[in-house]
Parts: structure tokens; C-alpha cells; sequence
């Protein structure tokens, strides 16, 4: 059986349009100025370089499970989810400071590493940041050109467009909340838990189901439906991506191990860990999250912390709550068979993997 990312050979599809859609792009930036063949360089690696494909895969189903027929206008239409992550986590690695994303340097130290190597004038840190900037926005703007251009109706785009705006509207709130929240030092798991709905819970797996079904014109109950399996399986998928940033293996993220600590991430992991302890645990913690400097046995040390105070064992308890209440929504009626079969497989790839 394939992967449900394969199902319908869509990531390959996905792929194809993106591909196509970036090329013209090329063409377009480089008619501006051949300086801009590095953007375009930049945009078409870091695109189409990686990447799981959910959202799209999400996306499609959602159509497919609403009764929607197949075909390649809706697969470019879906695919500008892509441009969308491509977005968030180009500003998300900035925001962060994070050096790498799967296993490569990031977009704003690509463009540092550029102005150093040129020797150009002022900071290449500086120069690194505004590329990164820049770029981000690009490939939001661009996101909303693949889908207006997709070839699909009038009709059936004006459906979908309050969707992906409400998406892009609360992945970016969601963002400065979760930026604001380590500003504020703020351990309530109820804040933890609004960051991950808002930041990644919604825009992960229930919009994109929400997409499908408007470019599919669904009626309210699979609307709903999608709603309360999305919801809970989009925080599973957070709650998963939280652990991963504390022990995840580096060799499959892509990423140093413990990054999500030396950034002083208040995650649900965290946030659960800071409830269970008091005392010098509890300020170890305090003490160690956001320590830029933090080494490999800080790291392993802050790891003990958190596993020894059971927010571990209860973060995956909780993804496993998550699960069981998405997956009990899937029953609803009125949800293709096939897309309900390759969606209960997409869930199980989001919450349960290890990249």
C-alpha cells in the first residue's frame, strides 16, 4: 500500500505544479534584473528541496472526500499551501535564529554566507535578514497567485478565497503569540495550547481540509465534520513537532538536537513539564530554557528534567487523546470512503513520525 502522501500520486503531481509555477517565476524575476536569479535559486531549493506535502495532501482529500472529481486545476489550487509553509518557515527560521532547516542553512544565513563571500558592503548578518524577509513575503504573495491562477472557476475560487485568508490571517497571529509568549515567559499550558491551535493546529490540517471542501462546495456537515477531525489531529501533529524539538534525532529532523530549548519554545511539552515541578528542577529549567550557549549536556541534562517530571509521557498521552477524538470524527456520514480511508492513514503519518 503507498504512503497516503502518495495516494493519487499526489506529491509528485504537487511537485510538477509547483515546479512549473516557480519556473515562470524565474522568468519573470530575472526579465527584472539577472540579480534576481539568486531569489529565484533560493525560493525553487528551499520549495521543492523537502518538505511533507500535508497540507496539500490535506487539502485534496478534504476536496476528494466531499465529493469533488479529480483533476490538475485543483491539484496547482492545494499545492499553494506549499508557498504558504515555504513562507511561515522562512520567517519562523528567522525569528528563531535557527541556522539550518532540513539539514541544509537557512534562508537568512544563505544570504549572510552570500554577502561574506562577496565581500559587499555593511553587515551580511543585516543583508541575511532582509533577504529572508523579503523572500518570506514573496512566497506569500505568491501563494495567493498559484491559486488564483490554478484554472479552476470564478465560482469555485470565490468558495475557497475566505478560507485561505482566514488561514494566513491566524498562522501569522498565531506566530506573534507564540513569540510573545516567550517574551512574557508565560508556562500556562492554556497558553501553550492556544499558540499550538493557532500557529500550526488550524493552519496544519483543519483549513486545508476546509479548503478542499469549499473548492468542492461541501455543505455544513462534512464542513463540521472536518472541523472535529481536523482540530484535535492539527494539535496531535503540534504536540508531535513539540516533542521532536526536544528529542528528536538530528540525523531525521534536519535540525540540531534541542533547538526548541536554546530558543526558549514554551510549548505544551514545556509548559506540562514547569506545572509537575517546583523546587531546583523546576528552576533548572527556567534556567536553561533560552540559553543560547546551551550545550550538548545542558541539552541532555534539560531533557532528564523533563522526561523525569512525567510531561513526556503526558504530552503523549495527550496526542493520543487528540488522535482517538479525530478519528471518531472521521466516522461522520457524508465523507467519500476512499478519502476517509487515506485520511485516517494522513493522521497516523502527522502524529506519528519522527521528522
Amino acid at each position: 500500500m503507498p504512503s497516503p502522501l502518495e495516494a493519487a500520486g499526489l506529491r509528485p503531481r504537487v511537485d510538477k505544479a509547483l515546479a512549473a509555477f516557480l519556473a515562470e517565476q524565474r522568468d519573470r524575476l530575472t526579465g527584472i534584473d539577472p540579480a534576481l536569479a539568486e531569489v529565484s535559486d533560493a525560493l525553487e531549493e528551499f520549495v521543492l528541496g523537502g518538505g511533507k506535502r500535508l497540507r496539500p495532501a490535506f487539502a485534496y482529500w478534504g476536496f476528494r472526500g466531499a465529493g469533488g472529481a479529480d483533476s490538475d486545476q485543483v491539484v496547482a489550487a492545494v499545492s499553494a499551501l506549499e508557498l504558504v509553509q515555504a513562507s511561515a518557515l522562512i520567517h519562523d527560521d528567522l525569528m528563531d535564529r535557527s541556522d539550518t532547516r532540513r539539514g541544509v542553512p537557512s534562508v537568512h544565513r544563505r544570504f549572510e554566507r552570500r554577502h561574506s563571500e562577496a565581500r559587499w558592503r555593511g553587515g551580511a548578518a543585516g543583508f541575511g535578514d532582509s533577504a529572508a524577509v523579503l523572500l518570506g513575503d514573496l512566497a506569500l504573495v505568491w501563494s495567493d497567485e498559484l491559486l488564483n491562477t490554478s484554472g479552476l472557476g470564478p465560482a469555485d475560487l470565490a468558495r475557497a478565497r475566505p478560507v485561505f485568508d482566514e488561514m494566513r490571517t491566524e498562522v501569522t497571529v498565531g506566530q506573534y503569540l507564540d513569540v510573545l509568549t516567550q517574551a512574557t515567559a508565560d508556562t500556562s499550558v492554556e497558553r501553550a495550547g492556544k499558540v499550538a491551535r493557532f500557529k500550526s493546529a488550524k493552519y496544519t490540517v483543519e483549513r486545508p481540509l476546509l479548503l478542499g471542501a469549499a473548492l468542492a462546495g461541501a455543505g455544513p456537515a462534512v464542513r463540521a465534520a472536518y472541523s472535529a477531525f481536523g482540530l484535535p489531529l492539527g494539535e496531535a501533529f503540534q504536540l508531535r513537532d513539540d516533542v521532536l524539538g526536544v528529542f528528536g534525532d538530528p540525523a531525521q529532523t534536519g535540525k540540531p538536537a534541542g533547538d526548541d530549548l536554546r530558543e526558549g519554545k514554551r510549548t505544551y511539552l514545556v509548559a506540562a513539564a514547569f506545572a509537575a515541578l517546583d523546587g531546583g528542577a523546576r528552576a533548572e529549567l527556567d534556567a536553561g530554557l533560552g540559553n543560547q550557549g546551551l550545550d550538548d549536556a545542558g541539552v541532555a541534562r534539560l531533557r532528564a528534567v523533563i522526561r523525569d517530571s512525567g510531561a513526556l509521557a503526558a504530552t503523549e498521552r495527550r496526542i493520543d487523546e487528540l488522535m482517538t477524538a479525530a478519528l471518531t470524527a472521521l466516522t461522520a456520514a457524508g465523507i467519500e470512503d476512499e478519502a476517509r480511508e487515506v485520511l485516517h492513514r494522513l493522521a497516523d503519518a502527522a502524529t506519528r513520525r519522527t521528522v
